[in-house]
């Protein structure tokens, strides 16, 4: 896995782990050129490639498989019908989840009506209230 790439990943699934009901299973593979792929695995075996856009900087690449991230996780709480909210936005609960963006040079999670931003990408554990399927009893 490329540097840039661990890194963002590293850091979206600190929010994962924090607050959200289902953890992919990710895997280093090979796409058709024999490029090294990062893939996201739901427990059925469904997964979904995700990757970081190169000549980015690192708030943009963040911000941007955050929102892949964000992406696997909704599809994969809905299959296991649970709320598909996730992250939740705090400000409108059980309505919509957050969008990841870059805000004055740092990736955030935005409330995508009010454009309002909730918490850096990475630190939801430490908001401690943006749960859509939030993990019940975890700590982190």
């Amino acid at each position: 896995m490329n540097e840039e790439l661990a890194a963002a990943l590293a850091v979206v699934q600190r929010d994962l782990r924090a607050t959200c009901a289902v953890q992919p299973i990710v895997r280093e593979e090979l796409d058709f050129d024999d490029a090294p792929l990062v893939v996201l695995y739901e427990a059925d075996g469904s997964g979904v490639g995700v990757s970081v856009p190169e000549g980015q900087d690192a708030a943009e690449q963040l911000a941007s498989l955050a929102e892949q991230v964000k992406d696997w996780a909704v599809e994969a709480l809905a299959s296991q019908l649970l709320p598909a909210t996730w992250p939740e936005c705090p400000h409108h609960p059980a309505s919509h989840p957050l969008d990841a963006e870059v805000a004055e040079g740092v990736a955030v999670w935005s409330c995508p009506r009010t454009r309002r931003v909730v918490a850096p990408v990475g630190t939801l554990a430490e908001l401690g209230r943006a749960g859509g399927g939030r993990r019940r009893g975890v700590s982190s």
